[in-house]
């Protein structure tokens, strides 16, 4: 991954959303900004591509954004179903009811 990318995730200005989607916890630059815009395009196409017979796009990308937020590490940004962005430690992060 790009070194802007890796700096902003642990700078806490970007973070993984329930969506499936990388999401801006602060106000981003503009490089940061495109790296995240050519992220999200690349996973709404691997969504696209990649949703199982009876699922919809959406419900894919819910469904990874779940697992993604799991994944995060301690110290890394991801937002919680009320749309606060939480800082993960230790402990399991804070996800929706319906993640598998």
């Amino acid at each position: 991954r790009d070194p802007a990318y890796q700096q902003a995730r642990a700078a806490g200005q970007i973070g993984e959303q329930p969506d499936g989607y990388l999401g801006f916890v602060t106000s981003p630059s503009k490089e940061v900004r495109d790296i995240v815009t050519d992220i999200n395009i690349k996973r709404k196409a691997a969504y696209t591509n990649n949703a199982p017979a009876g699922s919809t796009v959406e419900q894919f990308a819910f469904a990874t954004g779940c697992n993604l937020i799991a994944k995060t590490k301690p110290g890394e940004k991801y937002q919680a179903p009320d749309g606060r962005w939480l800082t993960r430690d230790s402990g399991a992060p804070v996800r929706d009811t319906r993640c598998p």
